[in-house]
């Protein structure tokens, strides 16, 4: 469910770039280094769907890996296209405040 808490006002890249930044309705601020991001993805092929146990070897994924691309999906989600050619993770709003290293 959509709410303040939940709801981005603005998604793009910090002053310097060097980040995704999320304002939310509620106006708490999001910054999300492009790797943690990476390491959190969702998906199925990144997170074992019945336990939640990663499967994603961090070891395997560069320390510059960065979006080549960010797309919404509808409303409740942005999907990134990676340097490192994954492509598959939908992340939602809800998700990514809860995975916040700010607020």
């Amino acid at each position: 469910m959509k709410t303040d808490e939940t709801t981005p006002l603005e998604v793009g890249p910090t002053e310097d770039g060097s980040e995704l930044r999320i304002r939310w309705k509620d106006g708490g601020v999001s910054d999300y280094p492009p790797r943690y991001l990476r390491l959190c993805c969702p998906c199925a092929g990144c997170v074992e769907e019945m336990t939640g146990r990663p499967l994603l070897n961090p070891a395997t994924v560069p320390m510059d890996v960065h979006p080549r691309s960010v797309e919404y999906v509808g409303e409740y989600a942005i999907r990134f296209d990676w340097s490192d050619g994954h492509h598959t993770g939908i992340y939602p709003f809800d998700y990514l405040r809860d995975i916040s290293l700010s607020t």
